[in-house]
């Protein structure tokens, strides 16, 4: 009996292809050359108003579905200080995600996904300098994070933002 003939051969191709197949479904890896940090003084006005009101939003409380000064959750963050930018944007992370035009390289002001899957769950401003203003969760505030973390390493499903 050769090795393909063994009855082992086909629950091993099996694993292999499933094994395949999963990689593939691995969302967008995030690398040090995904971000565009470009100075500040060449931003867009409307870059450059997310990013001054993503800033005054810091320290607001978590308020899961809130969208105001009194409490914002990750979306409602982001419709927040998009809108005051003047630009309209729906109210989920995955709606945002799905509406906006997809980056390949993030810019200040841009959003960025995550999700254990292929729908994003939480959403972030990027600020510049591997770094984002996000609202966390409950119990937390509006706060900076790096991303050079291996948590959003491993939940990152993409960028999207406002025209360049």
């Amino acid at each position: 009996m050769t090795r393909c003939d063994s009855p082992r051969w086909p629950a091993l191709l099996w694993i292999t292809l499933v094994c395949l197949w999963l990689a593939g479904c691995a969302g967008p890896q995030m690398r040090m050359a995904d971000f565009d940090d470009a100075p500040a003084d060449s931003l867009t006005i409307e870059r450059a108003m997310i990013l001054a009101n993503a800033r005054q939003a810091l320290g607001l409380p978590y308020r899961y579905g809130g969208a105001s000064p009194s409490g914002v959750d990750c979306s409602g963050l982001v419709q927040m200080t998009y809108q005051s930018a003047g630009i309209a944007v729906p109210r989920t992370a995955e709606q945002q995600r799905r509406r906006l035009p997809q980056r390949e390289r993030v810019r200040p002001g841009d959003l960025m996904f995550f999700g254990s899957g292929a729908k994003a769950t939480h959403v972030g401003i990027y600020m510049g300098d591997q770094r984002m203003i996000h609202a966390p969760g409950s119990g937390r505030t509006v706060t900076v994070t790096s991303l050079a973390i291996d948590y959003w390493h491993e939940r990152y499903l993409g960028a999207a933002g406002p025209a360049p």
